[in-house]
């Protein structure tokens, strides 16, 4: 093939010749050569990050800590002129012990809990000022719900009245008139920050599902210093005169909620919820199955105000000031106050301020390093975060973020500097032959080449406009290329903690975020320029409406195309540690890797990518004991949900909690509680699931857990075709789950246990709604060992089943212990030793009853409660009952 030089016409050559302003530059060094920049910032915060975590995990007083710094202090002094290779290990020692020293000198996070002391569910007078605005939600039972924070002031009983500052989470609620039928709730006004209120309501402390892998729900409040849950009726409610607060965070909160009512202004309701969220990060108005969409497109960051937000808004505006020929300091100052102004706006959630923060840290290192090393400037940047507040690493937030703009920068980054970047820079002044020589050969090739098809193009449009068209284009392919890149590299760089996390993995995240992302862009400044527009004019702001609701449009229009693909989301178990190792190492290998030879660079690219794969395809083992039954209660609160696995290892789940009644909420059962608990075993995959009855604290959680865990059967007794009945059966349908209809007098073999079904009988007719005597009741085999549950079987129902004399050594007590079950006659049959039952803390039916309890007790039959204990488990190894309750 002829070289450009040869192919150059002679005009051309003439032209370069006449053009000294021009000058052929040395060529540019191959990639190969070229060192990678020194990243001291990154083995610097990797050193502190590990301290923070070993004084996590290993207590010793903060003044041992400080003496070993000290001595790694003095020997790096000592042995910096003498053995100068030492100076980089003990400097990564010192920060290591000095992570340590922080993060134990902090101690841990505290919380006034004097408000604990009325926290029994009676009625405790209060008075107290709300410290975050109230968000209004539907009611429970009709009406509506207002949720809070207050900081009491003074709390009073019939015993006491006493001065105390707790951060309570208070639901405020309204109900219809009793008894007038068609009579809508009063509303309940706003409530915000400030405003005094002076109220009677019923206290409880937080608590925590007692399962492993489950929401530590309680540390989520003490981090916003609430140490109890409240309830109170409207009606019980007054509003006090004064206000009590910071006058800055006043403003800040009618500043946000003037902002508020412009997105309501600009934009219809759905889009403005979605606006809400997006820009100002208040997702109230975000229904669960939007989020979940979100979530199953892999593109649920930009639901809610995170870096990319704030990165977005930060690159236009630094953009729009270098561009007015405004200095380097200043643009970068002015972007830095801008990236404060967005935190303090949207609430200094922990998120944003973080991301401010790493904004800030990157514009200085940007600075002091200017662009040789971007690397440093992220590193730079966590760890200045990680000085100011160390428990961020252990926040999932955090690392995403930090994993995520490491990825980009260390190996995205340089990935386009090797492919796209060079020849993006060749499409520039296209037109100009003498430009050539500014670059190697294969890349003056390629513009002749341009020139050459421009050359084709010129009778139709004129060279320039040909060349210009040709760039163009090949600007916009190069774009799309670069976004698939990052995108595709985020999703394999963030697989492992997405999956040890939130147990995604989100296959189709890259198309999506291909689309999103650039709409995003758009978006972001468009919604911002509207909403400071709309405080001069609403036309004037109506034009950048526009756009961001074309641009939002086009978002829900991708997320509701690819969220509800069955392949858009797959979920994953827990991964095992040593495959969360590799995986660590595979990152780290592909940004050690990343700037070598290609061979090397492809090394590094493939072992990311099958650590990916790994985590997402190949399931974990499980945590199973091999030739045993094991029986496990899991703590679901006031309903039921029991894991059995059998000697041969199959899985069965028998029912999955839920609200009790008519109760509306968006909490999941399924998805929230027993999912999670499930993926920290290991569990990808059920073999059964068993609903016993169609009540919904025993059938809430299954349509996520048929979905999450799309098990090869699903069990059924004789139940009325209820609404949520149907629903469940519609999604075992759409994953081709097979549903099997058992009764009474049926027995078959599970995966080496002798199934026995004892009721209903097999001529029992469901009512038009369902009842507890609709159980099914099984009875598991195991050698001379036995396990029966019953589902809430009452009385009657009992004595046909004591009839059949079901021998077993461990009973599941029926209704929640309560005493329309567990009678003498079925104790008396089934002769347990061990009993265990499924209870919400301090429910309000008083499960267990007394009653039961004595009857248990009497017979010498030792029972677990779940309210007390959390998860119990229990192995049966066919000669003996082993019970292994969860240490508390």
């Amino acid at each position: 093939m002829a070289t450009a030089e040869q192919l150059r016409p002679l005009g051309d050559r003439k032209l370069l010749a006449e053009s000294p302003a021009i000058a052929p530059t040395t060529p540019p060094v191959p990639v190969r050569a070229q060192l990678a920049p020194r990243q001291p910032l990154l083995y610097a915060v990797l050193s502190f990050s590990a301290g923070i975590l070993l004084g996590t995990h290993l207590w010793r007083p903060p003044l041992w800590w400080a003496l070993a710094l000290l001595v790694f202090l003095a020997a790096g002094a000592c042995l910096l002129r003498r053995r100068q290779r030492w100076a980089p290990a003990l400097a990564c020692g010192a920060l290591a012990l000095l992570g340590a020293f922080v993060i134990q000198a902090r101690g841990p996070v505290t919380v006034n809990n004097e408000i604990l002391r009325f926290a029994d569910s009676s009625e405790v007078r209060l008075t107290a000022h709300v410290i975050t605005d109230g968000f209004r939600r539907e009611g429970g039972f009709g009406g509506e719900r207002q949720v809070l924070e207050v900081e009491t002031e003074q709390a009073e009983t019939a015993a006491s009245n006493e001065n105390i500052h707790s951060g309570i989470r208070l639901t405020i609620y309204s109900r219809p008139e009793s008894g007038g039928e068609g009579k809508a709730a009063a509303p309940i006004p706003l409530y915000t920050y400030g405003q005094r209120l002076r109220l009677t309501a019923k206290l409880r402390p937080p608590r925590n599902f007692g399962n492993p892998g489950s929401f530590d729900y309680r540390s989520y409040l003490a981090q916003r210093d609430i140490a109890a849950l409240g309830s109170a009726n409207q009606s019980d409610l007054q509003v006090l005169p004064g206000f009590v607060g910071n006058p800055s965070a006043d403003w800040r909160n009618r500043l946000r909620r003037s902002v508020l009512g412009q997105i309501h202004a600009l934009w219809p309701a759905q889009q403005a919820a979605l606006m809400d969220a997006m820009v100002i990060g208040e997702d109230a108005f975000i229904d669960r199955d939007t989020r979940v969409n979100f979530q199953r497109s892999g593109t649920y960051h930009v639901l809610v105000v995170s870096g990319m937000n704030l990165g977005i808004l930060a690159f236009v505006v630094f953009w729009v000031l270098r561009r007015l020929r405004i200095g380097d300091f200043w643009a970068s100052l002015a972007t830095a106050l801008l990236g404060f102004g967005y935190a303090y706006l949207c609430n200094w959630g922990s998120p944003i301020v973080r991301s401010a923060l790493m904004l800030l840290f990157y514009l200085v290192t940007r600075l002091l390093y200017r662009d040789r090393a971007p690397v440093n400037a992220v590193a730079g940047a966590a760890l200045g975060i990680l000085i100011l507040e160390p428990r961020a690493l252990l926040d999932p937030s955090f690392q995403l973020t930090f994993l995520s703009v490491l990825a980009i920068a260390g190996i995205g980054v340089p990935l386009i500097e090797r492919t796209s970047q060079p020849y993006r820079r060749a499409l520039r002044r296209l037109d100009a032959v003498a430009y050539d020589f500014s670059f190697a050969p294969r890349l003056a090739q390629f513009r002749l080449d341009l020139r050459m098809i421009a050359g084709r193009l010129r009778r139709f449009v004129g060279v320039r406009a040909a060349c210009l068209s040709l760039a163009g284009g090949l600007s916009l392919l190069l774009g799309v290329y670069e976004v698939m890149l990052i995108s595709a590299l985020m999703q394999v760089s963030l697989a492992l903690p997405m999956a040890w996390y939130f147990h995604r993995a989100t296959t189709l995240a890259l198309p999506a975020n291909a689309l999103v992302i650039p709409l995003t862009e758009i978006l972001m400044p468009a919604a911002a320029l509207a909403v400071a527009l709309a405080y001069i004019s609403l036309s004037l702001a109506k034009l950048p409406a526009l756009i961001a609701g074309l641009a939002l449009q086009g978002i829900t229009g991708t997320i509701h195309v690819v969220g509800r693909l069955r392949l858009a989301d797959l979920r994953v178990a827990t991964p095992s540690l040593g495959v969360a190792l590799a995986a660590a190492l595979a990152l780290a290998l592909a940004l050690a890797t990343v700037r070598r030879r290609r061979w090397l660079t492809a090394a590094g690219l493939a072992a990311l990518l099958v650590s990916a794969l790994w985590i997402t395809v190949v399931p974990p083992h499980p945590r199973v004991r091999p030739n045993s039954m094991e029986v496990t209660a899991i703590d679901v609160g006031q309903g039921d949900s029991t894991l059995l696995i059998s000697p041969e290892g199959k899985s069965l789940l028998i029912d999955a909690g839920g609200p009790f009644g008519p109760w509306r909420s968006e909490f999941d059962y399924g998805e929230d509680v027993i999912s999670p608990y499930l993926w920290w075993r290991g569990i990808a995959r059920l073999d059964a699931v068993v609903l016993t009855h169609g009540h919904s604290d025993h059938l809430g959680g299954l349509p996520s857990l048929l979905v999450n865990f799309r098990p090869h059967e699903l069990w059924l007794g004789p139940n009325p075709r209820t609404r949520a009945l149907e629903h469940v059966l519609d999604i075992a349908r759409q994953q081709s789950v097979n549903v099997v209809e058992h009764r009474g007098e049926d027995d078959f073999r599970f995966g080496g246990l002798q199934v026995r079904v004892l009721s209903p009988p097999r001529d029992w007719r469901p009512a038009a709604e369902p009842r507890n005597n609709d159980s099914l009741a099984l009875r598991f085999a195991y050698g001379s060992t036995a396990f029966l549950l019953e589902g809430d079987a009452e009385k009657n129902m009992e004595l046909a089943i004591a009839a059949q004399r079901p021998r077993a050594g461990l009973l599941k007590v029926a209704h929640n212990g309560s005493a329309s079950s567990t009678s003498p006659p079925l104790l008396a049959a089934v002769k347990p030793q061990f009993a265990v039952i499924s209870v919400g803390a301090r429910n309000p039916f008083r499960h267990p009853r007394a009653e039961v309890l004595d009857r248990l007790q009497s017979r010498h039959i030792a029972t677990y409660r779940t309210d007390q204990s959390g998860v119990v488990t229990f192995y049966l190894d066919g000669a003996k009952i082993i019970p292994a309750p969860l240490p508390r």
